[in-house]
């Protein structure tokens, strides 16, 4: 049975150079559907996704910069949808990074990277394995040790350890183990390689990764002053 594809940008050359790449990446057979923007692809997903059945597309691939919106609204949309989630976009800075993880996405692909890195992250997403590349990884990293949000270090990134913020109760921090997780994936290694490494199951380190967003989308929101 062919795998359904549904990708959302406005620009056609970028459409066919996306399908290229997904072609590139599945052994099984595709059937693509393309849509330019965010009100051609809203009634695609509704049409398509009725309640308690399998949804047609198993992955949608989003630009975040579309001519009606962000591609963030679609993603807010399909937060119920059981299918893969893609952003492609031109920017890797954390304003781009940071909301389209915290909206669901499975994945982050960058157009200036080239087609056969293109295709290899697509394929790492598509067998479940890391949705976050070493160098993504690497900014999250940075980003809870600068804000504070990591409870621990582990590895030799050569950061100095954060004092815990008193703001912050320990179940907001990230635990030792998500430290863990996300500093091997920094480091390039398969959600199997870690779950080897650490001694616990795949499904486990797969859980980790998940808290980690959910603790993305708490750090990321405006803190109250302190006195």
């Amino acid at each position: 049975m062919a795998v359904p594809v549904l990708i959302v940008d406005d620009n056609p050359m970028t459409r066919g150079f996306l399908a290229r790449v997904v072609r590139d990446s599945f052994s099984d057979a595709l059937d693509l559907s393309e849509a330019g923007d965010l009100h051609t692809a809203g009634p695609l997903l509704d049409a398509n996704a009725p309640k308690g059945s399998t949804p047609p597309f198993g992955l949608v691939i989003v630009n975040l910069e579309l001519p009606d919106g962000s591609g963030l609204e679609l993603l807010s949309q399909m937060s119920n949808y059981p299918a893969l989630k893609v952003v492609t976009t031109l920017y890797a800075d954390d304003e781009h990074l940071f909301p389209a993880l915290q909206q669901g996405a499975d994945g982050y692909l960058l157009k200036e990277d080239r087609y056969e890195v293109l295709v290899e992250e697509l394929q790492r997403i598509v067998r479940g394995q890391p949705p976050l590349s070493p160098a993504i990884a690497r900014r999250l990293l940075a980003h809870f040790r600068d804000t504070g949000y990591s409870s621990s270090q582990f590895g030799d990134s050569g950061h100095t350890p954060l004092d815990p913020s008193p703001a912050l109760s320990e179940h907001d921090r990230l635990t030792p183990r998500e430290n863990e997780v996300l500093t091997y994936l920094s480091k390039g290694f398969t959600v199997k390689e870690i779950a080897s490494l650490m001694g616990i199951k795949w499904l486990s380190v797969n859980d980790h990764i998940k808290a980690i967003y959910r603790k993305l989308k708490l750090s990321t929101q405006p803190r109250a002053a302190t006195t």
